[in-house]
């Protein structure tokens, strides 16, 4: 059975990304690449990804640009679905769906691409938050990194109480500590 798995990394305080976006405080915490080796593992068991423009914007302008056919290496033909309302490139080898509006009027989509293997929800932590509030988030998995922001993007702007989460998980990897919850649906 498909499963969605938010998959992402967070500062301690919980922000995914400074007011600007970026993910530059992550690729500076010692050990990052190390910890990266990782999500080969991860990335085996997905069938298809989704993700929002922000976020995917941020993808193309510093992996793309500066390393051109790095979607294609990183990715492959993993169906990729961006959720957005405007016009956007396509990286060179990739398996880009552009799709808008309710996820509820999408997601079975992303399942059947995916088949039985999981869909990776990359972000933003907004996106996956509308993911759960349609009951289709059945796994959360953060890597704490050891940063702290003054202020930036939260992990996930929602509240979900600790009587929906499940511990799994938890293991080093590097300077990072993963943890992964079990999502029950919302009643």
């Amino acid at each position: 059975m498909t499963r969605f798995v938010y998959n992402t990394a967070s500062t301690l305080n919980g922000f995914l990304a400074d007011d600007e976006d970026s993910l530059s405080w992550l690729f500076s915490v010692p050990g990052a690449a190390e910890a990266e080796d990782g999500m080969a593992h991860f990335l085996a068991g997905v069938g298809a990804f989704v993700m929002g423009a922000t976020t995917y914007r941020w993808v193309l302008d510093n992996d793309e640009r500066e390393n051109e056919g790095s979607w294609a290496a990183a990715y492959g033909e993993l169906p990729c679905f961006v959720v957005t309302h405007r016009a956007l490139p396509t990286p060179a080898g990739g398996k880009v769906r552009f799709v808008s509006g309710a996820v509820d009027t999408w997601v079975a989509d992303v399942e059947r691409e995916a088949g039985e293997k999981d869909v990776w929800l990359v972000g933003g932590g907004d996106l996956v938050g509308q993911f759960d509030d349609v009951g289709r988030l059945d796994e959360i998995r953060v890597s704490l990194a050891p940063a702290l922001l003054a202020s930036g993007r939260p992990l996930l702007p929602r509240t979900i109480g600790s009587d929906r989460l499940r511990l799994t998980t938890v293991k080093q990897e590097g300077q990072f500590a993963e943890l992964s919850y079990r999502v029950s649906r919302p009643v």
